[in-house]
């Protein structure tokens, strides 16, 4: 297999004991091995270092470290991306789950064509890992317009290379700060769909702020434009409503429900 150079997988975490083991075996799993897992931990108080010691025991490729003070999601991807030392920067939260071949097929799709940003299909599943039979996918090209106009890749789908887009921070948001780090990569790179299922998300975990009502979603939206990308009052309203239109064009053009059994899979 064709070696790439280094993945830097970004992996925060917070109270996610329950999944995260899942997770790591997913990340060894993968058929393209030239990987480093970078768990930052964002103060949990449950018995995560435990659950991650037995696995950076075994494989050096695994590294941990918790940040000083509970910092949320945005520092603690900061800290994160700091510590990379890869030329392509991944991401996967601790609760979601790659496909075994993902990181090879969207490194062949990115150096084959050229692109310095890219993202995947992706399938939901629920608390207990059960697939929920919903599908989503997105434009399989998407310019700076495009992003602004909605947050098209799930997180733990994209991939970037960091030799052109450079060490990102973002501002210090409680929600779409992973939204706001893609409105910095498109600065320097289109991004392109690999049209292809490689990844699961865990939809409704308890305590996850994934799970939110539309009022707190324009909030959070409109605080993504107004105070992360410095916006005025007017520009920040008129992208928060291109983001509700266009997720309503997303729902009907790029998720789908397609049937499935009980079982895990």
């Amino acid at each position: 297999m064709q070696d790439y150079g280094l993945v830097s997988i970004i992996t925060p975490t917070w109270a996610c004991a329950a999944f995260i083991a899942e997770t790591i075996k997913s990340i060894q799993a993968q058929t393209y091995q030239n990987w480093e897992l970078l768990i930052q931990d964002d103060c949990s108080k449950d018995n995560t270092l435990e659950v991650v010691k037995p696995f950076m025991k075994a494989d050096k490729r695994i590294k941990y470290e918790c940040n000083p003070e509970n910092s949320g999601a945005a520092i603690t991807r900061n800290n994160a991306l700091r510590r990379a030392k890869g030329r392509w920067i991944a991401f996967l939260d601790s609760d979601d789950l790659w496909s075994e071949d993902k990181l090879e097929k969207q490194l062949r799709f990115m150096v084959k064509n050229g692109y310095h940003f890219s993202y995947t299909g992706y399938e939901e599943m629920d608390e207990d890992s059960n697939i929920t039979g919903v599908r989503l996918s997105g434009p399989k090209h998407v310019t700076k317009l495009g992003m602004f106009s909605f947050c098209w890749p799930g997180c733990l789908t994209v991939m970037y290379d960091r030799e052109h887009v450079g060490l990102l921070q973002i501002a210090d948001i409680k929600k779409n700060n992973d939204y706001a780090m893609w409105l910095k990569v498109i600065q320097k790179a289109d991004c392109y769909l690999l049209d292809e299922c490689l990844a699961r998300y865990r939809r409704g975990r308890k305590g996850s702020v994934s799970t939110h009502g539309y009022g707190t979603m324009i909030r959070w939206h409109y605080k993504l434009w107004h105070e992360a990308m410095g916006m005025n009052a007017v520009t920040s309203l008129f992208w928060t409503g291109m983001n509700l239109v266009c997720g309503v064009y997303k729902k009907l053009h790029y998720v789908k429900n397609i049937a499935v059994d009980n079982g895990k899979h």
